[in-house]
């Protein structure tokens, strides 16, 4: 849609369901499909029922209170020379989607859900790039277009210049993402003891994670996490319910976000966190997050299992992903849905909030299995393989290690730390030499060395 005419140009048009239509349903809570089949076969609207309040009709338009944000997921790095200018043709090979009350709060999320290191919208290490390298950079669309975007606004290029700069983005966006930009000013001036609760809950309305304020302002994200608990900002739950709360909703569908202080009167009193703890002893599933080569819907399959594994075993189950494009992610599939990055901000909080018996790990990929240490030091019982048995099938030295100890044949190795240890191992052990880290899954960065 042209910005400035609201022209509409339409690309593509399917006559079929797409990880589009699944987008669409995640994103209002209506279940396109389910619908589309029914009338199909002959149902009007209004003789269906609203799956998400259970006591209206399908025959209305979805009204929301908060955002979506979707932002794809590519691979560019698995195929070293392809052209990664983006345009009609299809690049991306899965998708992230991600709920905040505020367009800011959910681009962050996004960012986070994306499985690349990202800790939210920017980066934190010393950009190489100044002012008019960026703004020619972000010229051409590419995966890294909008992280480039805030460093030029970080920069000082004008919300102007960028839009003309990338065929008129739109201004509001610009501006937008501008405000986070000020944010990040104003932390790094501080340090951890100058932050405020006023500083710290703009900064979370905004989506920043402890992480990200932990980078500006000199500090470790625990440092940040157990400042802001103390202060009492905590991470409120709120419902996916279609029609913005005008109807009381049976659906179990949350997002996170950061609200007021929780307010209550009485019994029946008002609150803020639409997602009540029940009694019943809990199992978390973490899924696999954004699909990319490597890590696909084969996780989905079994996060799917395990959610009806748990139930079958008289638990509670509850999901925890950001992919859209799942049936894991299906609001009927776990007692409880829970639409959030899998990093490890958002895992910490829902363990403390919903305190589960345990947490499954080992049906999320690589994503999900990064993050068992830390649940483990939490002292939750990981359910499945333990942590150490997981880590030594991870770790390529303990490994070989093991397989020394069994005195089972194994390829003369080594491990290293530094690109001189490198170096050692590969003149020892003789080229070609197999190049590959610790802790991924898919050969990721695997190189052969001659």
């Amino acid at each position: 849609m042209s910005p400035t005419t609201e022209e509409i140009i339409a690309i593509e048009i399917n006559p079929r369901v797409s990880r589009s239509s699944a987008l669409a349903s995640k994103a209002t809570g209506y279940p396109i499909a389910k619908i589309a089949a029914k009338l199909a076969i002959g149902y009007n609207l209004d003789e269906l029922e609203n799956q998400i309040t259970k006591t209206t009709s399908a025959y209305f338009e979805p009204a929301l209170d908060y955002v979506i944000v979707k932002i794809p997921r590519w691979n560019f790095d698995k195929f070293k020379g392809a052209n990664d200018t983006l345009g009609l043709q299809m690049k991306s090979v899965g998708e992230v989607m991600a709920i905040g009350r505020s367009f800011n709060e959910a681009v962050q999320k996004a960012c986070q859900s994306l499985e690349n290191n990202a800790i939210g919208l920017g980066y934190y290490g010393k950009s190489l790039m100044h002012g008019e390298e960026l703004l020619e950079y972000i010229k051409t669309p590419k995966w890294d277009r909008i992280f480039r975007i805030k460093d030029a606004l970080m920069a000082g290029v004008s919300v102007g210049t960028i839009s003309k700069a990338t065929n008129g983005i739109d201004r509001w966006f610009l501006s937008e993402i501008q405000k986070l930009c000020v944010i990040e000013k104003k932390l790094a001036e501080l340090g951890l003891e100058d932050l405020t609760a006023d500083m710290i809950r703009d900064a979370k309305v905004n989506g920043f994670s402890d992480a990200q304020i932990a980078a500006l302002i000199g500090a470790e994200e625990d440092e940040v996490y157990a400042k802001r608990k103390t202060l009492g900002i905590n991470r409120v739950y709120k419902m996916v319910d279609t029609c913005s709360a005008e109807f009381e909703a049976k659906t179990p569908y949350f997002y996170s976000t950061f609200d007021s202080p929780s307010i209550s009167f009485g019994n029946d009193g008002l609150t803020h966190n639409e997602s009540k703890v029940s009694e019943k002893k809990k199992i978390i599933v973490l899924g696999s997050g954004p699909n990319r080569i490597g890590q696909g819907i084969e996780f989905d399959y079994c996060c799917v299992h395990g959610l009806l594994a748990i139930k079958e075993a008289g638990y509670e189950a509850i999901m925890m992903n950001c992919n859209p494009e799942t049936v894991s992610t299906d609001f009927d599939m776990a007692d409880k849905l829970y639409f959030e990055p899998v990093y490890w901000e958002h895992v910490r909080e829902l363990i403390e909030y919903e305190k589960p018996a345990g947490v499954i790990v080992q049906l999320g990929g690589q994503t999900a299995l990064k993050l068992a240490e830390k649940i483990k030091e939490m002292g939750v019982e990981i359910i499945g393989t333990s942590f150490d048995s997981m880590d030594i099938a991870e770790d390529r030295g303990r490994f070989s290690d093991m397989l020394k100890e069994l005195k089972i044949p194994y390829p003369d190795y080594g491990t290293a730390w530094t690109v001189d240890e490198a170096v050692e191992v590969a003149n020892r052990v003789g080229y070609p030499v197999l190049v590959r880290p610790s802790y991924v899954l898919g050969g990721q960065r695997m190189r052969i060395v001659s």
